[in-house]
């Protein structure tokens, strides 16, 4: 079982980057690819492999407790990998783990796939199981990043990344018009609005 690859990230898109190490170019699902950037420095990601017999993909995460947040709530009857992704991908785990240590359904409803079965059971699964985690998660930095000139693409490329999370058309077309308005945004940034955006709606 692979820990962590350590390598350059050439390539990012919607739903995965690729990691070089060694003449090898690791494909690598991520809950938020924008949050990796393209760079000549040597970067460290933390992975899972997920294996069925139709498949395998390799997870990746940018800290350790994210990933143990994840193979936790894979085990949850209900929430498959992509699932986990998108609960993760809204950058704020201890958020997260706070909904369930409060058996709050309402906010957990909020996630792509997530209805009420499936609330009430990782509550059942996880209450009291996630204090560890909860003492060591990152909160994310809530500064933005702002671009010295817009990037048109930036936009467009977050509406992607959050389809590939699972979210619709429907959902996204809500908050489109208010990232919109925020014209200087990177990927990331509109990554982490319009979730922040999306978790408020329902």
């Amino acid at each position: 079982m692979y820990d962590y690859i350590k390598g350059y990230v050439t390539r990012v898109t919607p739903e995965y980057i690729t990691l070089e190490q060694s003449g090898v170019g690791w494909q690598i699902m991520t809950p938020n690819p924008y949050a990796f950037h393209q760079s000549e420095e040597v970067q460290q990601v933390f992975t899972y492999l997920h294996v069925r017999e139709d498949m395998q993909w390799l997870l990746g995460f940018k800290t350790l407790e994210q990933r143990e947040l994840f193979k936790k709530l894979i085990t949850v009857s209900g929430i498959g990998p992509k699932g986990a992704l998108a609960i993760l991908a809204s950058g704020v785990p201890a958020q997260v783990i706070g909904a369930i240590e409060r058996e709050d359904e309402t906010f957990l409803v909020k996630f792509p796939g997530v209805g009420k079965k499936t609330a009430r059971q990782m509550i059942l699964d996880l209450k009291g199981k996630l204090g560890d985690l909860f003492t060591e998660i990152e909160m994310p930095d809530t500064d933005v990043t702002l671009l010295s000139m817009a990037e048109n693409d930036s936009l467009e490329e977050a509406m992607l990344a959050l389809q590939a999370l699972g979210y619709s058309q429907r959902e996204l077309s809500k908050v489109k018009p208010t990232l919109q308005k925020e014209e200087e945004l990177n990927t990331e940034a509109y990554m982490k609005l319009a979730l922040g955006l999306l978790l408020k709606q329902k």
